[in-house]
């Protein structure tokens, strides 16, 4: 795999998300790599505002990074391969589970998803 210069971040507010978040600052700052992060909105998410997540995020990320915020809405793997082609990401790092456990029971898993259909590297953490 070739160091990624482009990394796509999908974030929703979870303890996942942030480990995810964390952990593609972390690569971008050892490959020099840019930030997308995405939200979808969606039913599952709408107590927790876009603005909000992004915020927290904004807090955390170093000054050397570029990054850049999406808002999304629809089906949220789709969502997230639509910006990652259409940003030009060469990888996705997300979180293995978003809002909890019973929600991605009944919605299918969003991250095997994504691993099923992205054309990039996916990296997916616990």
């Amino acid at each position: 795999m070739a160091t990624p210069k482009k990394i796509l971040v999908p974030v929703d507010g979870s303890i996942q998300g942030c480990k995810a978040t964390d952990e593609a600052i972390f690569l971008a700052q050892k490959c020099g790599a840019k930030l997308d992060f995405v939200y979808v909105a969606s039913e599952i998410n709408k107590d927790i505002p876009s603005h909000l997540v992004f915020d927290r995020i904004w807090t955390k990320l170093p000054q050397n990074i570029e990054a850049e915020k999406h808002v999304e809405t629809g089906a949220i793997y789709k969502a997230i391969l639509k910006v990652a082609e259409s940003e030009g990401s060469d990888m996705i790092i997300m979180g293995s589970r978003g809002l909890g456990l019973f929600k991605g029971a009944i919605l299918g898993s969003v991250s095997q998803k994504i691993i099923e259909e992205a054309k990039i590297p996916v990296m997916v953490i616990k």
